[in-house]
């Protein structure tokens, strides 16, 4: 039935029936003095700069990837270079945090419908829904700057790898932590199901998804820290 039930909200998705985001039940918990610092050097004080990818290999690899998934955001992002630059930042920042871009993509459209100003009904911003908090936290203070796209997805991309790393890579569970809902699984059946749909189209190895009725599954990609 859970199944089932994540199924029929994706096609909702697809057919625009998810009026509005869901995340906005996430935790602002104390971090240690340590990881602070490391989440704060991992998102920057500013506007990230330019994609600058590892080597020509991976920059090869994102714009393969994002011409794979364009198809598919024609109608929620019509204008190719809007699109392009929206896939090619996803890629980029996911593998900068070591994930998978699919699940990335995945998440995006169960938090946001890739609606770039969308707020959840308790404040959390943008394409991944990100809550204020982590700006004061980790940012630069300002609530505002998650509205920027490149900002936005860098920290939905580090917050996940933060909770990824704190439920020793059990997506299951750190999907939970993301939506404040852990243990439940609603929420990660939702997103490992869109993750899958745009995982179809992709040729890329990465992070295996996890089962969200078992949490199996573990991330499998270092995170580089770029």
């Amino acid at each position: 039935m859970r199944a089932w039930r994540a199924a029929l909200l994706t096609s909702m998705w697809i057919a625009g029936g998810l009026p509005h985001a869901w995340a906005g039940a996430q935790v602002e918990e104390p971090l240690a003095d340590s990881v602070r610092s490391a989440l704060s050097a991992a998102v920057g004080r500013g506007e990230p700069p330019k994609l600058v990818f590892a080597d020509d290999v991976q920059r090869r690899q994102c714009e393969r990837w994002s011409v794979a998934q364009e198809d598919r955001l024609i109608k929620r992002k019509p204008e190719q270079l809007v699109r392009m630059e929206f896939l090619n930042t996803v890629c980029y920042e996911a593998k900068r945090a070591g994930l998978e871009p699919s699940l990335v993509l995945g998440l995006i459209q169960v938090e946001s419908g890739f609606r770039k100003y969308a707020i959840s009904p308790v404040g959390a911003r943008g394409y991944m829904q990100i809550m204020p908090f982590w700006a004061r936290t980790i940012g630069n203070g300002d609530p505002a700057s998650l509205f920027h796209m490149q900002t936005n997805i860098r920290f939905g991309c580090v917050i996940l790898r933060h909770y990824l790393d704190r439920e020793k890579g059990n997506l299951f569970y750190a999907l939970g932590r993301y939506n404040g809902s852990r243990g439940r699984a609603e929420y990660p059946n939702m997103v490992t199901a869109a993750a899958r749909g745009w995982r179809q189209l992709d040729g890329l190895v990465g992070t295996r998804v996890a089962d969200a009725r078992s949490g199996a599954g573990v991330n499998t990609i270092a995170w580089s820290g770029r």
